[in-house]
């Protein structure tokens, strides 16, 4: 029997096979040169039509979790416009193509989030090309590891705001008008927001604002119907962590800390935004729903 995200398994025992090495990528990273390659869905997501119909707007949805999440709404029956940086289109091709398979229509819109003419456009592009908007997933993150506060420039912590704070700001206000009662809007912040790592001082401090952002949001937008809410993801295997988002020599065990022993998969992830997105979570408004392998939030 095919697995699939339905079928009963004991989680302990998943990727039992998953053993990452010491390595390194240029960033922006791709899925394809991971080794070994993130489990994103294309074999055992299943779909059940939970969004049928709608149309979704999807940041970093080449690779990781934004892809892994796109894979699954295509499959749900959701149209999805994908953005990515240009340099990340050989992972962008391979994942529109698996979303073309479910019969769905998809969008390849490339740019850089730091932009915010490109976060507007991107948002018009969206809306004409899948013609509306009612799921926005900003889940696009930039994350690079430092030992030493000191030794952060000024340039490597505004790119950390601006891809992970400013670019949410700049599509969600851009968004808005164009969404209806019954839409979602769906952040992606992390453990981060609630252990920080003494190296990931900006990172975490990104997260934490996006955490902030999204229940001050959440309240703002309730009575209108729009429903803003985040996942929290843990230690998961995406480009992020070979690019200096964690010290190579430490990939080995990277996810070995949490309670069930090891790192998530971005498939791990896809359907708590499905479930966010979809109308199965109409009264879960402002909750930030964690995924990180047992750690202890509030």
């Amino acid at each position: 029997m095919t697995r699939d995200q339905y079928t009963f398994t004991n989680p302990a025992e998943l990727y039992t096979d998953f053993a990452p090495k010491k390595q390194h990528q240029p960033e922006p990273g791709l899925d394809s040169e991971l080794q070994p390659q993130a489990d994103l869905g294309e074999k055992t997501y299943r779909g059940m039509g939970r969004l049928a119909g709608r149309k979704a707007l999807i940041t970093g949805a080449d690779s990781g979790i934004g892809a892994a999440t796109a894979i699954a709404f295509a499959r749900e029956g959701a149209d999805v416009a994908m953005s990515y940086l240009p340099e990340e289109r050989a992972d962008a091709e391979r994942i529109a193509q698996i979303i073309r398979e479910a019969g769905v229509k998809v969008l390849t819109l490339p740019g850089d989030l730091r932009d915010a003419a490109y976060c507007r456009d991107l948002v018009e592009k969206a809306v004409e090309g899948l013609g509306r908007l009612d799921i926005l997933v900003n889940n696009a993150g930039k994350q690079i590891y430092n030992e030493d506060l000191t030794t952060i420039d000024d340039e490597q912590f505004d790119d950390a705001f601006k891809t992970n704070v400013y670019a949410m700001f700049w599509i969600t206000k851009a968004a808005l008008p164009h969404l209806v009662p019954g839409s979602a809007i769906i952040n992606t912040t992390s453990v981060q927001a609630y252990k920080p790592s003494e190296i990931l001082v900006d990172y975490a401090s990104t997260k934490a604002t996006i955490n902030a952002f999204t229940k001050a949001l959440a309240q703002q937008l309730a009575p209108k119907g729009i429903r803003v809410n985040a996942v929290a993801p843990g230690p998961i295997w995406t480009p992020l962590q070979v690019t200096d988002g964690q010290p190579p020599e430490k990939l080995a065990e990277f996810g070995a800390q949490t309670p069930i022993g090891r790192a998530g998969q971005p498939a791990e992830l896809a359907p708590a935004f499905v479930f966010l997105a979809s109308a199965e979570s109409s009264y879960v408004i402002g909750e930030t729903l964690n995924v990180n392998g047992g750690t202890p939030t509030p």
